[in-house]
């Protein structure tokens, strides 16, 4: 068994809320794989010392390859079932290429109104993920996958405010916890009746310093003048790297919303570490764990996005990712003590190449 005192999570100190936030942190938006250099330093002499590398694999059994590359978030939500399922958003498979006719009668079925959410059913940071708001654009975002791609079609939440919630539940304990709280906030920008979007969007603290990531998906408005009071959401989806904003809402962790997700989640069989992304109406409803509507489970791969928030040190966040891999591979190693067998070299590789040949496919997130 695993010794959970072992496995804490520290809440690193942001600094007083009277402080004014920091724009950006100093390494928001540097190269993923340099973030992760001293990641993979840790791996391998966490490899050596457990005597195997391929432990973070092992942490989820409900997952393949514990949901850390290539993994099917159909497979994952399925997994989650039936404890959960009230909690997810509907959703349904569909492979491009298929009948468009054929999936709207299965929407209709399934409780999936316009607008629609469409993305890849293997993938991570929000890639290829489209906001669909009718039949037309569904025919236009279904031609643009190769033939026959998995695809997930998912209900759109009505809630705006969106968190990732990390949960950890170790190997020989029935009740989980939540690790990391974080705010997901998709930028809006406000017409002045003079402006263009373009404008506004230069003007903005932040949004002025990363144009990049919002010009090509607002191409179309970009050089349009926003009518007084009109509000205009730069981005869909709430990836950090395709724009979303980050907060840490560590000190918004309650024990009516870790009695929630102990509900949601603390039966589900193979699931240990992961993070969920859930919408919720209003911090009153989130803290007492009330109207959560799931829109993805993340296994093995996930971040405790935290780290992303402008106040976050490098220092923290490179403590917080090397805190995530010994905890994967201390899971890996309990799990393995019980009889459970790492997964072939091979499957792993072929994983990896899916997910990277995959991704090449996807068109411009929302």
């Amino acid at each position: 068994m695993v010794d959970p005192a072992a496995l804490q999570l520290e809440k690193t100190s942001l600094g007083a809320a009277t402080c004014a936030a920091p724009t950006f942190s100093r390494f928001e938006f540097w190269p993923t794989w340099l973030m992760y250099v001293p990641v993979v330093g840790l791996w391998l002499c966490l490899a050596l010392r457990h005597r195997c590398a391929r432990l973070p694999f092992m942490a989820n059994p409900a997952f393949p390859l514990s949901g850390m590359m290539g993994a099917s978030k159909a497979r994952i939500l399925r997994a989650a079932a039936p404890s959960a399922e009230a909690a997810i958003l509907p959703w349904l498979l569909h492979r491009s290429g298929d009948s468009v006719a054929g999936l709207l009668q299965r929407c209709a079925a399934a409780d999936i109104p316009f607008p629609m959410v469409v993305k890849p059913d293997v993938g991570c940071r929000g890639s290829g993920v489209k906001l669909v708001r009718d039949e037309t654009a569904l025919a236009a975002v279904l031609s643009a996958w190769p033939l026959g791609m998995p695809l997930m079609v998912q209900r759109c939440s009505q809630l705006r405010r969106e968190v990732g919630v990390f949960w950890l539940r170790l190997p020989g304990h029935s009740r989980g916890r939540i690790v990391s709280l974080t705010e997901k906030e998709t930028p809006t920008v406000v017409g002045d009746g003079q402006r263009t979007l373009g404008q506004l969007v230069a003007a903005d603290a932040r949004a002025g310093q990363v144009q990049h990531l919002y010009r090509e998906r607002n191409a179309a408005h970009w050089q349009r003048v926003l009518a007084l009071g009109e509000r205009h959401d730069l981005v869909f989806s709430a990836s950090h790297c395709r724009g979303a904003v980050f907060r840490d809402l560590r000190q918004a962790i309650t024990p009516a919303l870790e009695a929630r997700m102990q509900e949601l989640l603390g039966s589900v069989a193979g699931f240990h570490y992961g993070r969920l992304d859930v919408k919720y109406a209003d911090t009153d409803a989130l803290a007492r764990g009330e109207g959560l509507e799931i829109i993805e489970i993340n296994g093995a791969s996930s971040e405790a996005i935290h780290i992303w928030d402008a106040r976050t040190t490098v220092g923290q966040a490179l403590a917080t990712l090397c805190w995530q891999y010994r905890t994967l591979f201390r899971i890996g190693a309990a799990l393995q003590r019980q009889g459970q067998q790492a997964p072939a070299w091979s499957a792993i590789r072929q994983a990896l190449r899916r997910e990277f040949a995959d991704r090449r496919h996807h068109p411009a997130t929302d």
